[in-house]
């Protein structure tokens, strides 16, 4: 459990930095990071960092579209979780 919990830490670390550059960048200008990136990151177990990133740097929380697929990807993560609990152990 300690290498699972490590694991979504430091997804989450670089999934919250990964929106704070996009933020940047949606301020200041310049390339961004593609949406399908972000969400890949949140999949991999960054989605605490994006939840992080959207609370304290206000960033992708009015685009209906991006919050709903954050959604299902957070619900995929809790499934597998009741999932493992119930059957797994």
């Amino acid at each position: 459990m300690t290498w699972i919990a490590l694991g979504y830490a430091l997804m989450s670390v670089g999934t919250f930095l990964a929106y704070g550059f996009d933020k940047h960048r949606a301020v200041h200008g310049g390339r961004r990071v593609p949406e399908r990136t972000l969400h890949g990151l949140e999949l991999l177990g960054g989605w605490p960092g994006g939840l992080a990133g959207q609370v304290l740097l206000r960033h992708k929380c009015r685009k209906l579209s991006y919050r709903l697929v954050f959604v299902a990807i957070v619900a995929i993560h809790g499934a597998l979780w009741m999932g493992w609990y119930r059957w797994g152990q």
